[in-house]
Parts: structure tokens; sequence; C-alpha cells
């Protein structure tokens, strides 16, 4: 890499795929980038997130569905191969080394400087060399902008025993290479029940404890009692209303932890996973140096600008921004803002940022496409029916068994799905749509294309599904919504 300058014309704090696409677009604009990072480029989707845990997550939902396969599920009636299983996550993750990104940074012509960047006042980023390393701090310039794509971290509460009883969060859940005998898990959202999916199929015997009423409460309410319902006959406790007030672990690492409950009864396991939500990466990256509040989520306007600094040449993109806490969500914002910065480097006073407009993050609030990938698999784009309401929108909800779609008995014996659709009858276009059922995350991008292009549901009905597929899922919901 290149650094023999300390001045550019943009400087990038976070090498995880939002600063990875943040800075592509910069320099595809024409200006010199550079991208501090304090720990493995390619970032917590890369290493401890996304990748492993699809990687374990992967043969868990394969051997489920070859199990449903006549003929084939006899074959797959024994347990997963762990050793296996972790050996390709490993390599997945590029063993937890980064020298693939780095080819890819050089190739595109991104500076990396290795280290703790932060704020040290306006468009000035002061880097401390990593341990070890024998470097000294060095300050960076930015002639045009400093975008901060630092991401979140597990939010850990605070509780009595929890320094001690050292719980997993996703990133120990996500890496470790042994399977727990027992595995409690607290949390009722994505973190949770993807891992309460996964490592029930390794092999441990696994308690979801949950606050709420249910799993995936953010999502249409049947998605969740369906994979919980998975859950519970492939040998997980799911147990609803619970809370948690306090941990204990007296023999150390090697030993079991309590979880104690509110109740006061206690539960015994080999390891213990917080899945409890997500804090913004910014209490050490100087904010307080230009007039912001460290520590806190970084409000941004239509193209990823920061609002509260004047000037304009602050951006946060991605999950520091907390508008949509998705991996590809951030990529997508990072898009916006670097060509946003490129395109007033060049001096362009006026941007289209209009609904759906060319530097416009609309689809942050209108389209936001998820995929959790549990058994049966879970995805869903854009408003539920309840969000919907809350909105005051005239909608109609249309309902579908996906069992009963050819494609899907064809798919799997004894199919358990379920299709929604939401139509706002004021502007007669998709407004939101959740599918529930083994193999539906290949069906969401159909799904995403009709919610953000507002594909009039008239002209849907013209966009005719093969035969016999489980796209044909979107026949029978346009079907039942003409009656």
């Amino acid at each position: 890499m290149n650094q023999a300058t300390d001045e550019y014309d943009v400087i990038v704090l976070g090498a995880g795929p939002v600063g990875e696409n943040l800075a592509d677009r910069t320099r595809a604009a024409g200006l010199s980038t550079v991208i501090v990072e304090r720990e493995l480029v390619g970032g917590e989707c890369s290493y401890w997130a996304c990748v492993p845990s699809k990687s374990l997550l992967r043969p868990v939902l394969a051997r489920a569905e070859a199990r449903q396969v006549p003929g084939l599920r006899e074959a797959v009636g024994g347990p997963l191969a762990a050793a296996d299983v972790f050996a390709h996550r490993d390599k997945e993750v590029g063993n937890w080394k980064d020298d693939g990104a780095l080819t890819w940074l050089e190739s595109a012509g991104i500076d990396l400087v290795r280290g703790h960047g932060r704020l040290v006042g306006p468009r000035r980023v002061a880097v401390t060399p990593p341990d070890g390393s024998g470097g000294e701090e060095r300050t960076l310039t930015a002639r045009h902008a400093v975008a901060v794509c630092t991401g979140t971290r597990a939010a850990l509460p605070d509780m009595p025993g929890i320094a001690e009883a050292r719980p997993w969060t996703s990133r120990e859940a996500t890496s470790s290479g042994t399977v727990p005998e027992r595995l409690i898990i607290v949390g009722g959202g994505v973190v949770a029940a993807e891992m309460a999916t996964a490592w029930c199929g390794l092999g441990s015997r696994v308690t979801v404890l949950v606050r709420g009423s249910g799993l995936l409460n953010r999502i249409e309410p049947f998605a969740g009692e369906l994979v919980a319902e998975t859950l519970r006959e492939a040998g997980a406790e799911i147990r609803t209303g619970t809370s948690v007030k306090g941990l204990a672990r007296p023999g150390g690492a090697e030993g079991p932890v309590t979880v104690i409950l509110e109740s006061g009864e206690q539960l015994e396991a080999d390891e213990v996973l917080f899945a409890t939500g997500r804090a913004p990466h910014t209490a050490d990256v100087g904010l307080e140096t230009v007039g912001l509040e460290p520590g806190g989520w970084l409000t941004v306007d239509e193209t990823c600008r920061v609002t509260d600094v004047p000037d304009g040449w602050l951006y946060a993109a991605g999950d520091v921004n907390h508008r949509a806490l998705l991996t590809h969500q951030g990529k997508y914002q990072a898009r916006i803002a670097g060509a946003a910065i490129g395109a007033r480097a060049r001096g362009v006073e006026r941007l289209d940022t209009s609904r759906w407009g060319e530097y416009a993050t609309t689809a942050d609030e209108a389209a936001v496409p998820q995929v959790v990938f549990t058994d049966p698999e879970v995805a869903a784009v854009g408003l539920t029916a309840e969000q919907a309401e809350s909105e005051g929108r005239s909608i109609r909800v249309v309902d579908y068994d996906m069992g009963q779609v050819e494609g899907a008995v064809l798919y799997a014996d004894g199919y358990r799905g379920r299709a929604r659709m939401i139509v706002d009858l004021d502007r007669g276009h998709l407004i939101g749509v959740t599918f529930v059922g083994p193999g539906v995350s290949e069906l969401l991008h159909s799904a995403t294309v009709a919610v953000a292009g507002e594909v009039p549901i008239n002209r849907l009905w013209h966009a005719v599904p093969s035969f016999p597929t489980i796209s044909e899922i979107w026949l029978r919901l346009l079907e039942a919504y003409r009656g």
C-alpha cells in the first residue's frame, strides 16, 4: 500500500463491507482515498457475523431439507461432522486473515493505514498504530470528506456476574471450534434464532430465553411461530416472557455457567450467549472534537452526511447511523454516500435527493430486505401489517399457505410455510412481502424489486411465474387478492 502521504481527498474509518464500498465509489469518482482499520480488513460481517454464521448454518439447513425428500432422508440420518463444519467455516473466513481483502484494496487503488483512527478536529484523523507495531501516531487530513463506517458491537446488559462469567457474544458464537453440550441463548432476535438453529443442529442442547412473547418480533408474527415450532421439534427449549437478572461462573472459563432468572430460578449450561442487541462503535472515534456526543448513533441526511456537523464534510454509513442494521443495506448507503461525496467534490451543488432519487437512501425506510437463515427460512421486505397500520395506511393483507404451491410440494415432503403480501390500496402497489419456508431466501429479490419499483399490482399479474417452482406463490397471492 502507498502510505507516503498524510493528505487525501477522503478518509474512511472502518474497513468492513461498508467502508470498502464507500471507498470504492470515491476512488471511482477520481478521489484519493485511505481506509483506517484497527482489526481485519473485511470487518465484522466477513469474520464474525454473516459469513461464518451462514457457514455454520448451511449444513444444518441442507440436512433438514434433505430429510424432507423421499428416498434421501434415510441417507442423512446421522449427526453432522462438526469438525468438518468448523474447518469449512474457517476456510470461508480466511482463517481470520485478511490477505485477500488487501489484494482487492491494492487493485482498487485504495490506501490502508492500520491502527485506531479517531477524529481530532474537522477533516483530521489521528491514527494510533496497533500494539507492538513500533509505529508512530500519524495525523491524516481530508480535503473533502471523512466517513465513519465503524459499525456496531454486541451490547451486553449491566447485570451482576456478567464480567466474571464471560458470556458468548455473536463473535464467540460464530467462531467457536467446539460444540457446547448445553447452550443457553438470551434473546429473541435474528442472532438468537439463527444461532439456536446452528448449535442445535450441531448437537448442543439449546435453551432460548426470550423476554418478549416470541421470536423475531420485528417480522410478521407467523414467522417467529414457525421457526419456534421447528426448533422445538429439533429438541430446543424456548421460554418466552423470561428475564435474566444475573450470571455466575465460580469455576472460571472451564466450568459451567449459572443463569439466574428474575423468578429466582437457576439454569446451568456450558456456555451462555447474549444476543440482546447492538451498540454503535462511536465511543472512541473522537466525535467530541467536532461537537458531537461520543458513543451514540449518528444522525444523517439522505446522502448519509451527518446533519449536526457544519460544512458537510462528515459522513456516516452503515450501522452507525441506525437506519438499517444490515450489511447489504450499509453497502447500499455506502454506494450512495460515496457517489454524493464525489459529486460534491466536483462542485455539483444540487443533488437529486428526492424519493428514489440518485443520491437518496430511500430504500432504508421503504424497501429493506432481510433473510433469517433458520429452519424454515424467513425472508421479508418492506413493512409488516402492523407497521403499515400504525402509519395510518389503507391496506389489504393477503396470506397463502406455501405448502399448497406445487413447486413447494415437490421441494419438500410436508412443506410448511406461509406467504403474506401487503397492498397499499390508495397507491395500488405492494409495500411489504414476507415468505416463510424452506428455500424462500431466493424469492426475496423479486419481492424487493416489486416494492422498491412500486410496481402496480395489476402489472404484477402479467409477471408469469414458471411451473412448477416455489415462485408460483406470486400467482396464488395475486389470485387471492383478485378474489
